[in-house]
């Protein structure tokens, strides 16, 4: 597909790219240069106070807590006493 530059170093998605990614008015995309060519991609953004849970080391963290549920390693206890003596011990 070709699409050409307009004034305002503006250009048009074609219809087919924007229903294949479901892109939407408002949506935003990031722009990067890869051997030459310009590589559009999709992007949702997330306020700056929740950008910490989507970081590689808590994503890592959630995946092995994820794990470690999914193999019954996960304690209960009945009262907050309970809990501060197993973490003690």
């Amino acid at each position: 597909m070709i699409t050409e530059l307009r004034s305002k170093s503006q250009i048009t998605l074609p219809s087919s790219i924007i229903k294949e990614l479901d892109l939407k008015t408002g949506d935003k995309i990031e722009l990067t240069i890869e051997d030459g060519r310009i590589v559009i991609t999709p992007v949702i953004t997330v306020p700056k106070s929740q950008a910490w849970y989507w970081s590689k080391k808590w994503q890592d963290m959630e995946k092995q807590a994820d794990t470690e549920r999914e193999q019954g390693k996960i304690k209960k206890f009945d009262n907050i006493d309970d809990l501060l003596e197993d973490l003690d011990s």
